[in-house]
């Protein structure tokens, strides 16, 4: 087979990346093409980029591109030519009757999907698209009962799924080209101008005075990081390439210094601004301000990274680990990272002004540029801005691809109305109980992570499930009114925690054994067994649980601020009771009895009155925090009496 160097095509791919990166930048910020065309470019444009640059299977010669693969290159252009060219006449001179070339080209477009999405994401997804297909045209009537579809023809089919918006370029694909096409160029731009240093320095400096510093290290610096890159793997591989190795100089097990940073690094597609792509996709499904769910997650993201601090904490008083002292100066390195401070402002100051989150990071990214001039050794220069646009496309390939593919799964949903269905199938299942509602979405999340990129197993789950968890968090008044089409401020607020919810149990997937990439990628850099790696994460991890069951059963998320800060801080200290009683030691090892005292004080922290049923006299304070603080304080009060005395003293006395 005839095959071309890949030394011979960098130059083209560099140049062809950077084109890719302007052109989606300038319609951004300029416009000039319809949604349907814009979808249709990205599309075929990261195509083709992907073509050339995941080769066909994992035998392939990697430092050669084969024919093959430049034709389908090429080929992957016609879907945007196409509908640049014909669109307008199917209308017009067609009256929307499908003709010969529309459907070759709608089937070629259709494969040419489920081949980019095979070479970029595994098999999982493909073969979900080719049944989402073979239901609508074939299988859907051959079922019987709540799953039986009449079917389509495949003419109206393949007019739906690639002339209209609810396929391959509908919603979905909107929020690819533009949210996350934007944000992902912003981050390549951040990290091209040193960011990930600074982060990395200025959580060293800030962390380095605590017991178990390193560990925290790594949670303070994936944290950061999360604010740029929104990908948990991505976040692993940059960060946990320096903190790891610094946690096991600190005296931490390899196996938990990799647990520390696969859990740490989960938590970047929950940290506010950016919060990954599902966040974007999320703001389009319900149509809340992405700036809404961005200020509405600050308290749940330190929520979830100070369940990990503290089990960094009591690890490293549980095994003497030392405070490790940094050679890094807090206020040098903010003198000198400053700038990075600029652009990072300028996003979250114009999402709160209300631009568009697509406008804010553009002009970001100009800020990055113009910022790093007032430095003397990280300036910006031609070769580093073409480097990050050129990153930029290439960083985008898998993320694009997946979303416009998985645009044919939420159009076959959609089509077969198999979304109501489920959610209704939902409601019976848990017996209109939220709780084992709860269960079962977790369980799906999981075993659709085991397949699916977080971004994809969000959206399958936010079709399927969300419609069935909210009228779950709903009063039964609330609920009818929602059902009669009327709209209130208050089902907003319970729409938007449902989605939270499995927003944040879809992210499991990365530390959750068997399949677990980003806890994969911290046992390659630790040299840890993977699957113990992925068990060490996913304890590490707890609050990806435990936090999506505050959303379910108190006001944080639904509440006023006041109510928020409320749950906030009493849960606080019931994360922390929570990882006493896992790691059973405080300031020393733990009695059954204390365990079973910290389990009880946790829980009553970490639940509300409507759990229990207890009826409350206050007006803001639950009896049950109230309770359950009075019981974490007298057991901690007495291990500082105590805790200086070894354990075979207490017993005697």
């Amino acid at each position: 087979m005839l095959k071309i160097s890949n030394e011979s095509m960098e130059k083209f791919i560099f140049i062809y990346a950077i084109a890719i990166s302007i052109f989606h930048f300038y319609i951004n910020i300029r416009g000039g093409l319809s949604d349907l065309w814009f979808n249709a470019a990205h599309f075929s444009l990261l195509a083709s980029l992907g073509f050339l640059t995941f080769r066909f299977s994992k035998k392939s010669d990697a430092e050669y591109i084969s024919i093959i693969d430049i034709i389908l290159a090429i080929l992957a252009i016609v879907p945007f030519v196409y509908m640049i060219g014909f669109e307008e006449s199917l209308y017009q001179v067609a009256n929307g009757t499908m003709r010969f070339w529309d459907l070759v080209v709608a089937v070629i477009t259709i494969i040419l999907s489920i081949e980019i999405t095979r070479r970029t994401t595994g098999l999982i997804i493909p073969f979900i698209m080719l049944t989402c297909i073979g239901y609508i045209l074939y299988f859907g009537k051959l079922l019987t009962g709540v799953f039986a579809f009449a079917g389509m023809t495949p003419e109206r089919f393949l007019y739906r799924i690639y002339f209209t918006g609810e396929g391959l370029f509908g919603s979905i694909a909107t929020i690819s080209s533009t949210y996350v096409f934007m944000f992902i160029l912003f981050a390549a731009f951040l990290l091209k101008s040193g960011a990930g240093d600074f982060i990395v320095d200025l959580s060293s400096a800030v962390t380095s005075r605590f017991k178990g510093g390193a560990g925290h290290v790594a949670v303070f610096s994936s944290a950061l990081m999360g604010t740029i890159s929104g990908s948990a793997v991505a976040n692993t591989v940059s960060t946990g390439s320096i903190t790891i190795p610094m946690m096991k100089r600190n005296g931490f097990k390899p196996i938990f210094a990799a647990g520390v940073e696969t859990a740490a690094s989960t938590g970047g597609q929950i940290m506010p601004p950016i919060m990954g792509a599902g966040a974007f996709i999320m703001a389009q499904i319900t149509q809340i301000p992405f700036v809404t769910i961005i200020l509405v997650s600050i308290l749940p993201a330190i929520l979830y990274f100070s369940s990990i601090a503290f089990y960094i904490h009591i690890h490293a008083k549980k095994n003497n680990i030392e405070v490790q002292k940094s050679d890094v100066a807090l206020f040098k390195t903010l003198r000198e990272g400053f700038h990075f401070l600029i652009p990072l402002s300028t996003l979250i100051g114009l999402l709160v002004y209300g631009f568009t989150p697509t406008y804010a990071a553009g002009i970001s990214i100009v800020a990055i540029i113009a910022a790093s001039h007032l430095t003397k050794h990280k300036k910006m220069g031609i070769k580093q801005i073409l480097e990050a646009l050129a990153l930029g496309a290439q960083n985008m390939i898998v993320t694009g691809v997946l979303l416009v593919g998985v645009g044919i799964v939420v159009g076959a949903i959609n089509i077969s109305g198999i979304g109501i269905t489920f959610s209704q199938l939902i409601m019976e299942w848990s017996q209109n109980q939220l709780i084992i509602a709860f269960v079962l979405i977790a369980i799906a999340s999981l075993v659709l992570g085991m397949g699916l990129p977080v971004t994809a197993s969000y959206v399958v789950l936010a079709v399927l499930c969300a419609p069935a968890l909210v009228g779950l968090m709903l009063s039964p008044e609330m609920a009818a009114l929602a059902s009669a089409g009327v709209i209130l401020p208050e089902v907003t607020k319970y729409l938007l925690a449902a989605h939270l919810i499995i927003f944040w149990l879809s992210q499991d997937s990365n530390l959750t054994p068997p399949v677990c990439l980003a806890a994969f990628a911290a046992a390659a850099i630790a040299g840890t067994h993977p699957m113990k790696t992925g068990l060490q994460s996913w304890i590490l991890g707890k609050g990806l649980y435990i936090v999506p069951l505050l959303f379910a059963f108190s006001p944080l998320i639904t509440g006023d601020w006041l109510q928020r800060f409320e749950v906030f801080g009493f849960s606080m200290l019931g994360f922390l009771a929570f990882t006493i009683i896992v790691e059973g030691f405080w300031d020393r090892k733990l009695f059954l009895w204390e365990r079973l005292i910290f389990a009880l004080s946790s829980l009553l922290l970490l639940s509300q009155d409507t759990l229990f049923n207890l009826e409350s006299y206050f007006e803001i304070v639950p009896n049950t925090h109230i309770l359950g603080f009075i019981l974490f304080t007298c057991i901690m009060s007495f291990h500082k009496l105590k805790g200086a005395l070894p354990c075979n003293q207490l017993k005697t006395n």
